[in-house]
């Protein structure tokens, strides 16, 4: 017997959660066959088979949380072993291995969110069966519900008392923003630039990342790494800009690089690469690490302005609340015109209060040109 641990994915991360099992005890797997879906902090992955083997057993269920290196599954070799895409720590017990038939080729996998096998679960529905109508394939929860005839949720079990442990991104985000609440001292500025002579169908994120641009040139300071063990900080000469996206089960934040370097056709559709793959959960964990900066563009939802949360080592963030019709006095007339609410909240422990003025006022002198 073999015993199968989860492999290192990369990127630092320590744990990851079980979404959903490919194989059942019994089954003959291949080398590189997916075992197994697990959800890390931010990305949907799949885990493969190390060699050619028989399932013994499964280490642990959906949602079950697997340490890096703890068991995974138990294999009875059946073949001369080959080394897998991803390679897991293997432990081989006194037993030797046993020989087996050929393993059948690997069925079709399934790409598919968590919350989406969480509503195909509860309306019994067999997500191998369903047809995706999803981008690259992708089972969606409206794919699921006319599968399973129904679009109305079932009656709710849960109590006033009941715990709803958190799972995947929302888990993220929550030690995410304990650890930000507990190292960063924020402080946010708020302003708004009259962007009254933009012309019709001007695209208002593109508008946005160039401004930020043009603050970090006025004011490099918001460009940067604190590094609080050793009392400094590190000027970034890249702009990497993470993009937050709001989705069913938490906040994403890809990054987009190189943002300062890059014609505006290029950077829509690096964004719209970046939230394709954040909606289906195939974004690499690379790209989810390494902002120098963040941008919230949660107007598009509602609000106006808002105290963002910094999540370290970056030192700034800047929201952009919703564009509204307004009026300004200009030389005693008054003019109409539109708004767009600035808010800037940056780490006063490597940012002052002027640094932060500059840079906003250069971010605000941008928007407020005519292209």
């Amino acid at each position: 017997m073999i015993t199968f641990r989860m492999p290192d994915l990369g990127e630092g991360l320590e744990e990851a959660e079980i979404v959903a099992w490919q194989v059942a005890v019994g089954d003959h797997v291949v080398a590189d066959q997916p075992l197994v879906t697990v959800e890390t902090d931010k990305a949907v992955v799949e885990v493969p088979a190390p060699r050619a083997a028989r399932i013994l057993a499964l280490h642990g269920g959906p949602g079950t949380v697997v340490k890096v290196g703890a068991p995974l599954v138990d294999l009875e070799e059946t073949v001369t072993a080959d080394a897998g895409a991803i390679v897991g720590e293997l432990e081989q017990a006194a037993k030797p291995a046993q020989p087996a038939a050929s393993a059948p080729a690997p069925s079709r996998q399934v790409r598919a969110a968590p919350a989406v096998r969480r509503r195909a679960a509860e309306l019994g529905v067999d997500l191998s069966r369903v047809a995706p109508t999803g981008p690259d394939g992708t089972v969606t929860i409206a794919d699921v519900e006319a599968a399973g005839g129904s679009k109305e949720a079932p009656p709710s079990s849960a109590t006033a008392a009941e715990l709803l442990p958190l799972r995947g991104i929302r888990r993220a985000m929550a030690r995410s923003m304990a650890r930000a609440h507990a190292e960063v001292v924020p402080a946010t500025v708020v302003e708004e630039a009259d962007v009254g002579r933009w012309p019709a169908g001007t695209d208002v994120t593109l508008r946005l990342v160039r401004a930020i641009v043009a603050g970090c040139r006025a004011e490099p300071a918001l460009n940067a790494r604190f590094v609080a063990e050793a009392e400094g900080r590190v000027l970034e000469s890249r702009i990497d800009l993470g993009i937050a996206v709001d989705l069913a089960d938490g906040l994403v934040v890809p990054v987009l690089r190189d943002v300062a370097n890059r014609t505006p056709q290029d950077l829509r559709a690096g964004l719209e690469r970046l939230k394709r793959d954040v909606r289906t959960r195939r974004i690499p964990l690379a790209e989810l690490r390494g902002a120098t900066l963040t941008l919230s563009n949660f107007g598009m939802l509602g609000g106006r302005f808002a105290q963002l949360v910094i999540v370290p080592p970056q030192v700034a963030i800047l929201g952009a609340g919703r564009i509204r019709e307004d009026v300004r006095v200009a030389t005693g007339a008054i003019r109409p015109t539109r708004v767009l609410p600035l808010s800037l909240t940056f780490d006063h422990r490597a940012v002052t209060g002027g640094e932060a003025a500059r840079f906003l006022a250069a971010v605000i002198g941008d928007l407020e040109l005519a292209d």
